[in-house]
């Protein structure tokens, strides 16, 4: 994978600019807000996709494939540190002498003198960005955002606003959250991850504590995640003056949730500063109560009335990829979700227990990453046996590491306890298959996984077709 130089200093002018992989879901929104601003903007990508169109709509021109020549006479050129060192558009530049910018230092440049909202954890940034976009946008707010997912709603994940304040889902994985101007920090979780790049819990935790005390205005910090809560004690023993507001479901908690009834959209209680504030979302799941009141306490940190702010999160739809539904065939519904963590796929899959009724839970898990794999196939297996039904695991989405020896997506399905409630199936072909016939009426079906798992979703409905009619 390509490792940029995140401390090379921005340069003053970027003129034209080229994306390698402008169709990930980070890349095509920064790509948008460089065509808002008037920029030429060229790009590449291996498949097709949605985003593509969007961008060529707005006068990008993208190749599909990498080549050299699709360069062109590109000033600089943006990356993603899922690309590889042999990548010829990046080999291209590297002998022109272009500059090469990490996309979370395009970000930096575009941000500029903006007001920074920026939100960082383990899991639960997209939504918890796209709810404070929703917020502020409700609230008669017109500010600027990148998020990690299209708001549903909006039909995007990123736009240029006329106000000062600038939104953005900040990504801790290779640790480029660190090269912001933030004012406001949210941090939604510090759960262990991405131990492949930091190479231990502590570094993990350390980088976002770096990140929490270089916000110059605010952190907004959950109460009940243990590794949340160590940043916060370390705040606490550093002294000074920073401002720092609590939010979840402990007792000391600054924003309390409490009275979480999670049959259907989600509904709660937010206590806060002597008052209650009662709401119901759109969007189902206890982790939503949490995610909305990390929304309300960054708006209510930034002075806007607590009453209508929770009002306008509460409007918040969701986010494509999450918990997403995309078809019902025979009377089994077909989601899709994002989901890559152990963490997040209980929040996924408990958000789906809600709401299926008598039906069941039967989980197409595609495990992300071959170190994340290695490291966490136990607490894949013990998630997915608690909360669904039946689950096929389907082989591992390497994204940008190479293959390790022994690591595959039977190293989850193994540590299973009920060995009759899962099956490893390489072939999603016959993975699709199998899920249709093991399917009921009123059973959930719901892909899980950061990777390309969501185009198994129309060979999955076309199997249910085929097998319930």
């Amino acid at each position: 994978m390509i490792k940029p130089d995140l401390s090379m200093p921005l340069p003053e002018e970027l003129g034209r600019l080229h994306f390698v992989g402008i169709g990930g879901s980070g890349m095509s929104g920064i790509a948008r807000l460089f065509l808002e601003a008037g920029y030429t903007v060229t790009g590449s990508d291996v498949r097709h996709s949605a985003n593509i169109d969007a961008l060529r709509d707005l006068g990008a021109t993208i190749a599909i494939g990498h080549d050299a020549a699709n360069v062109g006479d590109a000033d600089t050129l943006v990356v993603t540190g899922a690309l590889w060192q042999d990548n010829p558009e990046y080999q291209l530049a590297l002998a022109k002498g272009l500059p090469v910018l990490h996309r979370s230092q395009a970000l930096a440049w575009l941000i500029n003198r903006k007001r920074l909202v920026a939100v960082a954890g383990a899991h639960g940034k997209t939504t918890s960005t796209g709810m404070i976009v929703t917020g502020l946008l409700g609230l008669g707010e017109d500010p600027s955002f990148v998020n990690g997912g299209v708001i549903a709603s909006l039909g995007k994940s990123s736009q240029s606003g006329a106000g000062e304040l600038f939104v953005v889902e900040a990504d801790e994985s290779d640790g480029s959250f660190l090269l912001y101007d933030t004012a406001v920090a949210l941090i939604t979780n510090v759960d262990p991850d991405h131990l492949d790049h930091y190479g231990s819990l502590q570094a993990f935790e350390d980088a976002f504590v770096t990140f929490a005390r270089e916000a110059s205005e605010l952190v907004v910090v959950s109460s009940d995640d243990p590794g949340a809560v160590h940043v916060t004690n370390r705040l606490l023993e550093e002294g000074g003056d920073k401002r720092i507001v609590t939010f979840g479901e402990a007792d000391s908690a600054d924003v309390r949730v409490h009275s979480i009834v999670t049959e259907g959209p989600v509904a709660f209680t937010l206590s806060f500063d002597g008052e209650e504030y009662p709401a119901q979302l759109r969007v189902p799941g206890r982790h939503n109560a949490i995610n909305a009141a990390g929304a309300f306490a960054v708006l209510t940190g930034l002075g806007f009335d607590p009453e209508a702010s929770l009002a306008a999160i509460a409007e918040f739809g969701g986010t494509e990829r999450r918990f997403e539904l995309h078809g019902t065939v025979g009377g089994v519904s077909v989601y899709d979700d994002y989901a890559h963590h152990p963490t997040e796929v209980a929040a996924a899959l408990s958000a789906a227990r809600t709401v299926v009724g008598e039906g069941r839970i039967i989980a197409v898990h595609q495990p992300h990453l071959y170190s994340r794999t290695r490291l966490f196939a136990k607490e894949f297996a013990e998630t997915l046996e608690q909360y669904a039904d039946e689950t096929v695991v389907l082989d591992v989405y390497g994204a940008r590491e190479d293959p390790e020896p022994g690591v595959t997506g039977a190293l989850v399905a193994e540590r299973f306890e009920h060995p009759e409630n899962v099956a490893f199936i390489a072939d999603w072909q016959q993975a699709a298959d199998h899920t249709a016939e093991i399917a009921r009426e009123g059973d959930f079906v719901i892909t899980l996984g950061c990777g390309d798992v969501y185009r198994i979703v129309p060979q999955l409905l076309d199997s249910l077709r085929r097998v319930r009619g």
